[in-house]
């Protein structure tokens, strides 16, 4: 009898107190990037890689220079979308401030501590957007789908084709060269991008216009 009472006490599953535990960390953060003094929330790194979601983010030089390719490429006032590249869109806001506007899609929630201009996103509904992302309404979006991966990069590719209005930079495993001119006619260029920390694979930047990245 007494052990059937132990069995009334409720218990919170595993995946309501991961859940719980996710939501107490980013009210943690979202407390100490306003608490911290001289603490930049845009700096690479202020939200850590979750390798699970297979995050890898740029070395600094990088992300600065991609930012700086974006900026260019989308022209003063542009606006530019950064599909699963948050080093890219810190190092936007960190350096360029407000010459463009720019959005993140991305899937892990922890960024939506940037507000209005988080979107989330999962590739694997890749029109599931807000009604407010116009179709053809950015001048550069700049990718790097999370998986080498065919079915991965065919479906940011729609993501991608329904947000530019025609300029694509994307970044993935050089082995995926072949398939990244199928499906967005990208080509492969020079620049080679470095991560923080070192990957296994190959990466490479490929763009469908004349950029500076040769």
């Amino acid at each position: 009898k007494m052990d059937d009472e132990g069995d009334d006490i409720p218990q919170l599953s595993s995946h309501t107190l991961a859940a719980l535990q996710e939501f107490y960390l980013e009210q943690q953060q979202r407390e100490g990037m306003k608490t911290s003094q001289g603490f930049n929330q845009y700096s690479i790194g202020s939200i850590e890689e979750d390798w699970q979601l297979s995050q890898f983010w740029y070395s600094d030089e990088t992300a600065s220079r991609l930012a700086n390719e974006a900026v260019v490429a989308a022209g003063k006032g542009g606006r530019i979308a950064c599909v699963s590249v948050p080093s890219v869109y810190q190092k936007l806001k960190e350096q360029h401030g407000k010459a463009f506007s720019v959005c993140i899609l991305e899937y892990d929630r922890r960024f939506s501590v940037y507000g209005e201009e988080f979107i989330f996103y999962d590739y694997n509904h890749p029109l599931n957007l807000p009604e407010n992302l116009l179709p053809h309404s950015f001048d550069i979006v700049i990718a790097d789908p999370p998986y080498l991966s065919e079915e991965c990069l065919q479906k940011t590719a729609e993501t991608i084709k329904y947000l530019t209005k025609g300029k694509i930079l994307l970044c993935t495993g050089a082995i995926m060269e072949e398939q990244a001119a199928k499906h967005l006619g990208v080509k492969i260029c020079k620049f080679i991008p470095k991560h923080a920390r070192n990957l296994a694979n190959e990466f490479r930047c490929f763009v469908n216009y004349a950029s500076g990245l040769d």
